[in-house]
């Protein structure tokens, strides 16, 4: 397996108003199950909660993933570009997302689930714009994030 880039992951659990978050080892995750199995191992999840991971690379980018019971995890990738590491491939892969490995970088392109944040008052306009803010690292950005959606705190704690 190619060596991993830095990475910090965290996963939060709703309880009520509140959150609790841990750390998420993603070393051994290898295909997009693996993600969902690390969170579950690291919240001790039993099926019905609603849990938010938050994924940062470098300076790179991130991913937020929503697991909410047995739906399907939904997933917001900062930028599409990122599939070009194998944990990068993983998150596409959750997201939906094809890249095509042989086009050249365009930028900054958001994929997967703009609307995943909505029901916490975060539309996807504002993700959108907080993910593509000139000069906004994906730490900043997913502190922002954390702090709209009540888990700052929590957030901050693990780092």
């Amino acid at each position: 397996m190619p060596s991993r880039p830095n990475l910090f992951a965290a996963a939060f659990l709703r309880n009520g108003s509140s959150w609790t978050g841990a750390e998420v080892d993603l070393s051994e995750a290898e295909i997009a199950d693996d993600v969902g199995d690390a969170v579950q191992e690291a919240l001790g999840l039993t099926g019905d909660e609603l849990a938010v991971l938050c994924v940062e690379v470098e300076d790179e980018w991130f991913a937020i993933v929503r697991y909410d019971g047995e739906e399907d995890p939904r997933v917001f990738l900062s930028d599409a570009q990122a599939a070009t590491d194998s944990l990068g491939e993983l998150f596409a892969e959750l997201a939906g997302v094809a890249v095509d490995k042989e086009t050249p970088d365009l930028g900054i392109r958001p994929a997967g689930d703009f609307e995943l944040l909505a029901d916490f008052g975060m539309s996807a306009e504002e993700l959108l714009e907080l993910s593509m803010e000139e000069g906004m690292l994906p730490a900043d950005t997913l502190s922002v994030v954390a702090e709209r959606l009540s888990f700052g705190d929590e957030l901050d704690r693990l780092r």
